[in-house]
């Protein structure tokens, strides 16, 4: 099984939510579905970023790195402004 990290960016406000999904098409409908209690206020997010891995433990690693104040810089210097 194939884990996706993930970083949404709303168009409503720009920001950024990351995550960690075994089913990055699904997880992205209901993100903008609004079916995810953290997201639903900020509605529609458009997938700007995301790695695969082939087992939990490593995604859930990077997931923690993107949520850090290193990965953040990082995030950052990929975004296209």
């Amino acid at each position: 099984m194939k884990y996706y990290v993930y970083i949404l960016q709303s168009q409503k406000d720009n920001s950024l939510y990351k995550g960690i999904t075994n089913n990055l098409e699904r997880r992205i409908r209901e993100h903008n579905n609004k079916q995810n209690r953290s997201t639903k206020n900020k509605v529609p997010y458009e997938l700007i970023y995301y790695e695969t891995f082939s087992n939990r433990l490593d995604a859930r690693n990077r997931e923690k790195y993107f949520k850090s104040g290193s990965g953040r810089e990082f995030i950052n210097s990929i975004i296209i402004k």
